[in-house]
């Protein structure tokens, strides 16, 4: 409203005839030549005061309107910081739907309508978990109905807000494709508002040129194919148009933005999360946003976490899944697992990755000792430890790079089982949150690792033949399948030697069956120590033996065959007091693919020739017994007795 305007004209006039009549009526003996200066200049005055009070309502309502959207940017980007790596996000998006709505020649009222509907566009989306926001692989049908109810969300969250412009419908539609194959509502090209179709476009392009859980970032020119593509189909073709002819200047204006002073740190730039309460200089509000972020991905990491451990039975393997999801949330240059032993009260390194990771694989400690037995004793993390402390408790002057350690324990019921151990080479690098979160991490992983312990054990003893601690007849058949199939693709050899123990039921039967164990055990002792590392003895069964020799022809098993026969054949047994017993052991080859091309063939050849070398033992043996007596017959007859 301005001075001059009709309005005011009409205000003035019709105040002035009000006042010189109830001029007039109070004193009618006045002259209206007298009372005209006298009106015009008390007019004048509260036409004055009205001008004053209309601009003071609208300065009024102008702040009062500027400070609503202020709280609701506030919301939004903070709404936004939870489950983005920078709240610039929704800045680009309303950047590219003002300047695309302004190109279309849309009005000032539209323009700001869109400007507010961009910035709240996602506000649906705090109905949604955050597993299924963040989720880096495919949705499930279940997953994408929990997103599809965002727009409506969103709209329905706003649609009490009164707004002197269309915000609520943006909001609803800004999922619509051109096609109809959109959500909620699957409304088809104009049916759709504009401002969605606007706003749908800018999220669209700046979707698809940011890093995602489920996307790596495209560049612009990929970005701008990819839309062109979609034009007519997902979306308006007249709309796409008109954000490409504008896009490389609203890209010079979102660069010349300015950047925020605290940006949030990238979880794939392996730094982990900064940790909270450190505020950085720049201002409050970064800050603030910093943390709504970093709590969000504190409780995602801890997630991605425990779901890792969730998919792995193996201690390796699990391990090797939770290193890589801590270091998001706990920084290291070495992750380390120390497992305790109650029985021997020794702590030993079983997985370690990272740096001087080879060094950590070597420790093995006394309950007490190091760092890590510091924290089995006592049941209480460390942090910011000297590494070296360990390697010193063992007796080791190895160097190490690694400056701070932040050891906790893992415990499972009331046991301890071990500690998880995160290094750096800054020295003091580690703070309590750290520990709280590594804490966090620990609570999850004992009874994981506790049960992968189990696991690994059961595995071993399923495989393990438990007298003599050889691999038993199972294991041998997983061995031999592998080997044969590699022996076969590379044209290579395969020996079986199959070893009977001589005399072993007449052994337990005279001595009795603690001797036979112990018997056992020396022949195993010895078959084991007699081949290369990468061979296998197996015991087969009872008291027969079986050693596989990868890439080994008939002559070189012929010589293991007697090397081991002669190795057996040096044992010697306490049979009972002051009594020595001796072994023997018969046995025969088989070569892969000269003897068969099967496990069955070469086992049945082996074992065929084993039983011709013990029968060929026992024909020696009852030789053996027969020539000393004639040895011992005179060479000539005695003479008959003198009765005869």
């Amino acid at each position: 409203m301005t001075h001059g305007s009709f309005p005011a004209r009409a205000f003035a006039g019709g105040a002035l005839a009000a006042l010189c009549a109830a001029l007039l009526a109070l004193v009618p003996s006045v002259s209206v030549v007298w009372l005209a200066p006298l009106t015009a200049a008390t007019l004048y005055l509260v036409y004055r005061a009205y001008l004053h009070r209309i601009d003071d309502e609208r300065r009024n309502a102008q702040q009062m309107a500027e400070l609503h959207l202020a709280t609701i940017e506030a919301l939004a980007l903070a709404i936004d910081a939870k489950d983005q790596a920078t709240p610039d996000h929704i800045r680009r998006v309303q950047a590219y739907a003002t300047g695309l709505a302004r190109a279309l020649g849309m009005s000032d009222v539209e323009v700001q309508g869109i400007k507010t509907a961009a910035l709240l566009h996602d506000i649906g989306k705090l109905a949604v978990p955050e597993h299924i926001l963040v989720k880096p692989g495919p949705l499930t049908p279940e997953e994408f109905q929990k997103i599809r109810i965002h727009p409506e969300v969103g709209a329905e969250i706003l649609g009490s807000v009164p707004f002197p412009y269309p915000v609520a419908p943006i909001i609803r539609s800004h999922h619509e494709r051109w096609d109809g194959r959109g959500y909620p509502a699957g409304l088809k090209e104009d049916a759709i508002p504009l401002g969605a179709r606007v706003v749908y476009i800018a999220d669209y392009f700046e979707a698809l040129t940011s890093d995602r859980p489920y996307h790596k970032a495209i560049s612009h020119e990929a970005a701008v194919a990819l839309m062109q593509q979609e034009a007519g189909t997902a979306l308006d073709p007249r709309v796409v148009d008109a954000f490409v002819s504008v896009l490389p200047r609203l890209t010079l204006e979102i660069e010349r933005l300015e950047p925020s002073p605290n940006p949030m740190p990238q979880r794939q730039t392996g730094e982990g999360l900064r940790t909270r309460g450190t505020r950085p200089s720049g201002g409050a509000r970064p800050s603030v946003l910093d943390d709504i972020g970093l709590a969000h991905r504190e409780i995602y990491a801890l997630y991605q976490i425990a779901q890792a451990m969730g998919t792995r039975l193996g201690l390796a393997d699990m391990m090797s899944l939770i290193s890589s999801k801590l270091s998001s949330l706990v920084p290291f240059s070495a992750c380390a697992l120390f497992l305790y032993t109650e029985s021997t009260e020794l702590l030993q390194c079983r997985f370690a990755a990272g740096t001087d990771s080879e060094l950590m694989q070597q420790i093995t400690l006394r309950n007490g000792q190091g760092l890590n037995g510091w924290v089995v004793r006592n049941r209480r993390p460390l942090v910011n430890a000297r590494p070296s402390a360990d390697l010193e408790a063992m007796g080791s002057n190895a160097p190490t790079v690694l400056q701070s350690a932040l050891v906790c324990p893992l415990i499972f019921g009331e046991q301890v089982i071990g500690t998880l151990a995160v290094y750096h080479t800054e020295p003091g690098f580690y703070r309590d949150d750290h520990r709280r979160l590594l804490d966090r991490v620990c609570e999850q992983a004992g009874a994981v690792i506790r049960n992968s312990i189990v696991f690994e054990q059961t595995q071993v003893d399923s495989l393990t033949d438990p007298l003599t601690g050889l691999p038993n007849t199972r294991s041998m058949f997983y061995h031999l399948t592998r080997e044969l199939a590699r022996a076969s693709r590379l044209e290579d050899e395969v020996a079986l030697i199959v070893m009977d123990l001589n005399g072993f039921k007449d052994i337990n039967d005279t001595y009795g069956h603690q001797v036979g164990d112990s018997a056992l055990r020396e022949v195993a002792s010895v078959l084991r120590g007699a081949i290369r590392p990468y061979d296998m003895c197996v015991r087969y069964a009872g008291d027969e033996f079986i050693v596989v020799l990868s890439g080994c022809g008939r002559g070189q098993a012929e010589n293991k065959r007697v090397e081991l026969v002669d190795a057996v054949g040096r044992i010697a047994l306490d049979g009972r007091p002051g009594e020595r017993l001796s072994l023997s052991i018969s046995a025969g080859v088989a070569v892969f693919p000269h003897d068969g091309d099967t496990y069955e063939a070469l086992l049945a050849k082996a074992d065929g020739r084993m039983y011709s070398d013990k029968n060929a033992r026992r024909t020696d043996a009852a030789r053996r017994v027969v020539a000393p007596a004639t040895t011992d017959t005179p060479d000539v007859a005695p003479a008959e007795p003198a009765s005869k």
